[in-house]
């Protein structure tokens, strides 16, 4: 089986692998735009590789992809390849680049080594991994004994008006329990990782705390309520509970638990400001709950102390209410052994066994059963922002990686002679 991995993997073609890309990334998909690059990923799984595709309408013109190769009754393992379609949007980058040869935030243009572009690393490379690694499959000549599952979503990303919410993996993953199959065996969600394997994510939940008192003009200030003193009490407590989160245990792959205040907006019209609005984010670490009580108990002994009312809003609801769940698989899962092995085998360095510094959407795949990490080329570290590149070499050897990964988890086998491959 050695052996075969190792064809598959040698077949993955590297200039095609690469126009594949730079051809994903001239198509525009900023959140919720995804029609057009949803449609352009199930033509090219159309081509090759895989047994069934279709497009799965989640809201009216945002689509997801659903494909499915090998033989899923077969007597190889299963796997899911997931990705998202959408992307952040532009608008830095067009600032940033003004009057350069990278202006074009959709050229994919390739500079030293890297193609640039919107969505390159976040996540249109994965997605092309994926679609080339069956290919490779069966330019070796081989077909699958087991089954690869593809989940190609919309509304992965947030930071457009009522998007983020995981509308697409929410729908796939509810489609995918409702077949009447056992769940898969594991899960590999292309976001980047530059090659390493990440089998543990952060959990988030994020509030608007909101405190209103009551407006005064400046020269009778007597006959008002003080909402930005209150948010001064208000910040200060935040950061006592930040102190107290950092001082927990650490993780070893995650490091520290930590509480950050990301906006403040108060005051104006010379006159005692009636309202005060914070915004933060807080991280979670495998085994925590998304537990608010603490913010409850402080917004609500700030309220009493200075007679202002006070809002709690949780405005990002991933996979839970108030925001989205940790997760973590053991690093000596079988799957996760078995790539880390054809990491080994494909660059001739140790596998790196990491965590992710972002919350994605696999655990979604873990409530339904399916346990999984993340693992593709590119760093998160120039995502959503005007820098973003991806490797050449990277991509290739993280994309023949995922090949070889495939062809050992799920199995191969040679066609029969009536069968083409």
């Amino acid at each position: 089986m050695t052996e075969h991995a190792a064809s598959v993997a040698a077949a993955v073609d590297e200039n095609a692998l690469v126009s594949l890309v730079r051809e994903a990334v001239r198509i525009p998909s900023i959140t919720p735009g995804e029609a057009a690059i949803a449609e352009w990923v199930r033509d090219r799984l159309e081509e090759g590789g895989w047994n069934e595709v279709s497009l799965v309408e989640v809201e009216p013109g945002r689509p997801n992809v659903h494909a499915r190769a090998g033989n899923p009754d077969g007597g190889g393992r299963s796997l899911v390849v997931a990705g998202h379609l959408d992307t952040v949007h532009a608008d830095d980058w067009t600032q940033e680049w003004a009057g350069t040869d990278r202006a074009d935030p959709f050229g994919a243009h390739v500079i030293d080594g890297e193609i640039w572009g919107r969505g390159v690393t976040d996540q249109k490379g994965g997605i092309c991994s994926a679609i080339e690694a069956l290919r490779a499959v069966q330019r070796a000549g081989y077909r699958l004994a087991g089954s690869v599952t593809g989940l190609f979503v919309c509304d992965e990303e947030s930071g457009q008006p009522g998007s983020g919410l995981s509308l697409g993996m929410r729908a796939a993953v509810k489609e995918l329990s409702e077949a009447n199959r056992r769940a898969p065996d594991f899960a590999i969600y292309t976001e980047p990782t530059t090659g390493a394997i990440y089998t543990a994510q952060m959990g988030f939940l994020i509030a608007d705390l909101t405190l209103v008192g009551k407006s005064a003009y400046f020269g009778t200030p007597e006959l008002g309520v003080d909402a930005l003193r209150a948010g001064h009490a208000l910040l200060s407590d935040l950061w006592d509970h930040d102190r107290t989160l950092r001082a927990g245990e650490p993780h070893p792959l995650l490091g520290e638990r930590f509480l950050l205040v990301t906006g403040v907006e108060s005051g104006g019209n010379i006159a005692v400001p009636g309202q005060i609005r914070l915004s933060l984010i807080q991280k979670l670490l495998p085994g925590d709950d998304l537990d608010t009580a603490a913010l409850g108990d402080i917004t609500e002994r700030v309220s009493e102390q200075f007679g202002v009312k006070r809002e709690v809003v949780f405005s990002a609801s991933r996979d839970h209410p108030v925001g989205g769940t940790p997760d973590e698989i053991p690093a000596d899962h079988p799957a996760v052994s078995e790539l880390a092995s054809a990491v080994r085998r494909i660059t001739g360095r140790p596998p790196r066994i990491e965590g992710a510094p972002y919350w994605s959407e696999k655990p979604l795949l873990r409530a339904a059963g399916i346990p999984g990490v993340y693992f593709a080329a590119g760093d998160i570290a120039t995502c959503h922002t005007p820098f973003e590149r991806l490797p050449i070499d990277q991509f290739v050897s993280v994309t023949r990686t995922l090949a070889y990964f495939i062809a050992a988890w799920c199995g191969i086998e040679e066609p029969t002679e009536k069968e083409e491959p």
